[in-house]
């Protein structure tokens, strides 16, 4: 008898489960991607906000730690992407998939795919995943508003049934998913399995500081909230000092930021001035954004690392799904699979009966 919890997402990526970690920038990191694949579900790592020289060391890192195929995310406003991209296909015997939000053209997806690298980008809305389709993906992620960091504003319950009516590859639902009733209502939809970054975020692997990880669990629902003042995109964080200041900044202060978090990208990365002023150009025609906004867009990520890396999280920025108002343990990437697993069997079996549930 064939597993429920053998799908489309399973065959294609090679992973037990269909659960997907998703690449979240200075989280998704070598030992969190691993455990997550030896675990059984498939992990990507964050290489978004890495040099190409750091994605080889990370991409190494990951292959020491796992036997098991694994993803990478990356996008194409970032320093070194034509290089990245070379990168990912020279390691195609291991990486088994890409995730992109800001993606690549029709003609590099299709070196993916010739590659046999499945391309799975990260869509908020319907228009989006439609030209995804368009341009060759093989796989569509789709993240409802209750996902943390950049979103939409369309719920995942509203959303996930358009794309799966209006695309013929398999879909990922993502946005405010945790555990095993998740997974079982995905597959009741018709998506091919689930993705999940805050709750990846919050276990025992993860990399960011006990202080950080604190604050994210005793989050609670009203503690999170969508601001379109970081960058000019609506992104879901969790409430804090340096959120609220942000909140209350006007035109000025916006190109202060812009410009602080521009420095704090150059001295971390080694980026030059005419790469970032080159990145952040590309990214206005992303969305309608400002030359300001584009430059937050494109250097954000350092006032996330501020936070979740150095453990200071009234100074920076803490992205996060809603369901972390009511997630408050850190499990291991072991134990979650198994429970997440377990739970998804009982609650497909109290709907199918036993006789159509195979362990």
């Amino acid at each position: 008898m064939t597993d429920v919890l053998e799908t489309e997402l399973t065959r294609k990526l090679g992973c037990r489960y269909p659960v997907i970690q998703t690449a979240m920038g200075w989280i998704a990191t070598p030992p969190l991607v691993a455990a997550t694949s030896n675990a059984g579900a498939f992990g990507f790592l964050g290489g978004a906000v890495m040099r190409p020289d750091e994605l080889r060391t990370a991409i190494a890192q990951v292959k020491s730690l796992t036997p098991h195929p694994f993803g990478v995310n990356f996008h194409m406003f970032q320093p070194g992407a034509a290089e990245i991209v070379e990168i990912i296909l020279s390691e195609r015997d291991h990486i088994r998939a890409v995730s992109f939000g800001r993606g690549p053209d029709k003609a590099i997806i299709k070196r993916f795919r010739d590659a046999g690298i499945v391309c799975i980008p990260t869509v908020g809305a319907l228009k989006h995943a439609k030209k995804m389709v368009e341009l060759g993906c093989d796989m569509i992620t789709v993240q409802g508003g209750e996902g943390g960091g950049h979103t939409g504003s369309v719920a995942t319950t509203v959303l996930l049934p358009q794309v799966l009516d209006a695309v013929n590859v398999p879909v990922v639902a993502a946005g405010g998913f945790g555990d095993g009733r998740g997974l079982a209502a995905a597959l009741a939809y018709g998506a091919a399995g689930m993705a999940m970054g805050t709750r990846f975020l919050m276990t025992a692997e993860s990399p960011i500081p006990a202080i950080t990880k604190d604050r994210y669990q005793k989050a609670g629902p009203d503690d999170i909230l969508v601001s379109t003042k970081v960058d000019g995109l609506p992104q879901r964080m969790i409430r804090n000092p340096r959120l609220n200041r942000i909140e209350k900044s006007g035109p000025v202060s916006m190109w202060i930021r812009a410009l602080e978090s521009a420095w704090m990208m150059k001295r971390a990365t080694g980026t030059s001035n005419a790469e970032l002023l080159k990145a952040a150009r590309a990214m206005t025609g992303h969305g309608g954004l400002t030359l300001a906004q584009a430059m937050m867009a494109a250097s954000a990520p350092m006032l996330i690392q501020r936070a979740v890396v150095e453990g200071r999280p009234d100074e920076g920025l803490m992205a996060t799904g809603q369901v972390a108002g009511r997630l408050g343990d850190l499990p291991t990437c072991e134990a979650l699979i198994t429970d997440i697993t377990t739970q998804a069997r009982a609650r497909l079996e109290a709907l199918c009966g036993p006789a159509r549930i195979a362990a």
